[in-house]
């Protein structure tokens, strides 16, 4: 059964039937009729954070690869390939017949508009892909890019994701993010005009950050116009920064049942309507993954987090109040 928040939980919650929190299988499916299913692509794209425009480092917990597959940058694999090939495996073992082309490695508006329309061009010319999903930085929209996204919705499913990992400018800096929360609530309520479905993406466990730092992220979220969220856990991968503090004893990952108590208090605070495409982050197959261990096990989290929510009795927007703020 998939899971998706119902407004009306008082009535499912007497009758042992309570929706606990709106998922995103269940949300492509309100709209289909059907199972869709996310393709990740590589574009080739690079990233500001890596190509010396901001900096060379990049963001503490990404490695070479920009947490993609690397099909593309990697092994040269085009993107109608990438797309047939990923397709031939997701209908044999999923059955889904329906796709949203998910241009996931690194920043994917980092380029000349006409470049960007010919790769979701591209993506898009596959009669069996009914959505495209971008993923960015708030750093990297402007006007004509999001115009050519807009230009899409007719036709199309459009999310535009945009990773922020943290509503604290502190963390920022310290994970070398290479812009502040005010240059994503201003990437956000621009896009919200040209009618976009925005996703956020979120890190828990982040170096400095307490369970207070992490709740006032999503209060944040709650303020602005944004459709959806990725909540992510932080791991460690080799040839990632984080790698380095990490062998150094710098860095503390979160154990499996914090993670889960902590993912429960923040979906508690995000308003009912919102989409979460993501509970956990798992590595990309091919990473070597440092810690913690059990980021594999990811059907494991979440049958807990299915459990945790029961045991709880709590779900998405328990705690949400509209006046929410950052403060």
């Amino acid at each position: 059964m998939h899971i998706y928040l119902i407004r009306n939980w008082k009535k499912l919650l007497a009758s042992n039937m309570m929706i606990r929190y709106r998922d995103f299988s269940g949300f492509l499916y309100e709209k289909f009729g059907q199972r869709v299913h996310k393709i990740a692509l590589d574009a080739g794209f690079t990233c500001p954070n890596r190509d010396g425009t901001i900096s060379t480092k990049g963001c503490i917990f990404c490695d070479k690869l920009g947490s993609g597959t690397g099909a593309f940058s990697q092994r040269g694999i085009s993107i109608p390939k990438q797309i047939s090939q990923a397709k031939a495996f997701i209908q044999k073992r999923y059955k889904a017949h329906k796709f949203i082309a998910y241009f996931q490695s690194f920043t994917n508006t980092y380029g000349p508009v006409e470049r960007l329309k010919h790769l979701y061009d591209m993506a898009l010319s596959d009669s069996d892909v009914v959505g495209i999903s971008v993923g960015t930085r708030p750093d990297c929209i402007n006007e004509d890019i999001l115009a050519l996204l807009a230009s899409y919705k007719q036709k199309y499913m459009v999310w535009l994701e945009f990773g922020l990992q943290s509503a604290n400018d502190e963390t920022l800096r310290r994970i070398n993010r290479g812009h502040d929360v005010a240059c994503f609530e201003k990437a956000v309520l621009l896009a919200a005009q040209f009618g976009l479905s925005i996703c956020a993406h979120v890190i828990l466990g982040l170096p400095g950050e307490g369970h207070d730092e992490m709740m006032k992220t999503a209060r944040f979220l709650s303020t602005l116009p944004i459709q959806g969220v990725k909540i992510h856990l932080l791991y460690v991968v080799e040839d990632s920064p984080l790698a380095e503090l990490y062998r150094k004893g710098h860095i503390h990952c979160l154990e499996r049942e914090e993670y889960v108590e902590l993912l429960l208090d923040f979906l508690e605070l995000l308003p009912p309507t919102m989409v979460i495409q993501r509970l956990t982050g798992d590595p990309p197959k091919g990473s070597k993954l440092l810690a913690p261990q059990w980021a594999r096990e990811k059907m494991k989290t979440l049958n807990l987090i299915k459990n945790r929510l029961e045991e709880r009795n709590t779900w998405q927007g328990k705690r949400y109040r509209r006046s929410s703020s950052a403060a």
